[in-house]
């Protein structure tokens, strides 16, 4: 009796998420990539733990270390390609499932929409960390690039700057805290990934109707866990693919030199999820309007939830904000392009109109669908 009632609640909570939650019958495929994610951040925690019992966060010994373990430690290299090309799909995973909450209006739910915008936020900071840690020529000066844009602060910058490197310069201090950090981050997602879920349940899934669904629901289990099974193995194909078969592809060849203060890469550059980012940080001619425009690119999200409302949830019956919500996603993908492009003509033109584009797609939308509503 003592076992049975203290295990109880715990069971309970497991039986309440996974088994008889109730879940709208009419959720397209576009709702799995909730549960792939999961998956994703769970590989990614268990990879990078293996991985950090070889490692040394030392800037003369990292990028030996690293390339020393490929060889000396068993399937040391399989970790290592799981969680570089991990890190991409999870990528791939948030960003479709940002997409599918804009193109549903999923942020109506504030709360849940809120924690996944930080949840992003946590994200995109953890794999910036996790890149520089291999200590290779890209990682560094990608490290230098980025933790320079905070001197453009007003007062405070040159100490902000000085903080994050731990002296004067990036170098050991500096890799040993992103380290420390970088394995921290991902126990917040989870956790944060929690309350996530909290408060979806609490509140509801959305549906690809917009319309209320409490009169036709079906429990979570068996019918949306085969269904997030299939999702996973969809999913996990190419990634083992990439792993196995082209484990570097989507890595920078410069990252296979060891990092060198003196010799300064032809074209720095982030890895390809940051591009869109990065296209618009060098859109700006300014440095702190630059720092100002890259930090907007993401918070911009925080507006969805106050956005004006309209009288159905979700693009799906607003032809004009179908067309400007594709139009978005073939600026996103344009400006992947142009961030992966040196600073020169005409590069930076375009990167100044791909941004204004961007930026113009979250003021427009709601009007726009609020017009097509009067003329409804």
């Amino acid at each position: 009796m003592y076992k049975a009632s203290r295990f109880s609640p715990l069971a309970s909570v497991i039986r309440h998420t996974v088994i008889t939650l109730p879940a709208p019958v009419n959720i397209s495929t576009w709702w799995n990539f909730g549960s792939l994610l999961g998956v994703c951040l769970a590989t990614q925690i268990f990879s990078g733990l293996v991985l950090s019992l070889h490692f040394t966060a030392h800037t003369d010994l990292s990028f030996y270390v690293v390339i020393q373990s490929f060889g000396d430690v068993y399937y040391n290299w399989w970790f290592r390609a799981l969680h570089a090309n991990g890190a991409s799909f999870f990528f791939i995973g948030l960003y479709l499932h940002i997409a599918r909450g804009m193109y549903y209006s999923s942020y109506v739910f504030k709360e849940v929409w809120s924690v996944g915008v930080v949840i992003l936020l946590l994200v995109m900071a953890s794999a910036f960390l996790g890149y520089v840690l291999p200590w290779g020529q890209m990682s560094f000066w990608g490290a230098t690039v980025i933790t320079s844009l905070f001197s453009a602060l007003p007062i405070i910058g040159s100490d902000v700057v000085i903080w994050l490197w731990g002296g004067f310069s990036v170098d050991n201090a500096t890799l040993t805290r992103f380290f420390g950090i970088h394995f921290l981050l991902p126990f917040t997602v989870a956790g944060l990934a929690g309350l996530h879920l909290f408060f979806l349940h609490d509140q509801g899934s959305s549906n690809p109707l917009g319309v209320s669904s409490d009169f036709n629901k079906v429990v979570f289990h068996h019918y949306y866990v085969l269904k997030d099974l299939v999702g996973v193995c969809f999913f996990v194909g190419p990634l083992l693919g990439l792993v196995y078969f082209y484990p570097w592809l989507l890595g920078d060849p410069e990252n296979f030199i060891e990092g060198n203060p003196l010799v300064t890469p032809h074209h720095i550059q982030p890895e390809w999820y940051f591009l869109f980012a990065y296209a618009i940080l060098r859109a700006v001619p300014n440095k702190l309007g630059g720092v100002v425009a890259l930090a907007a690119a993401v918070l911009i999200l925080f507006y969805m939830p106050f956005s004006p409302k309209t009288s159905i949830k979700g693009l799906s019956f607003y032809p004009w904000g179908k067309v400007l919500f594709f139009s978005l996603i073939g600026v996103f993908i344009l400006l992947t392009w142009a961030g992966s492009k040196p600073v020169e003509e005409p590069y930076v033109v375009v990167s100044q109109v791909l941004s204004f584009l961007y930026f113009f797609y979250f003021l427009l939308i709601g009007p726009l669908t609020r017009i097509q509503d009067k003329l409804l």
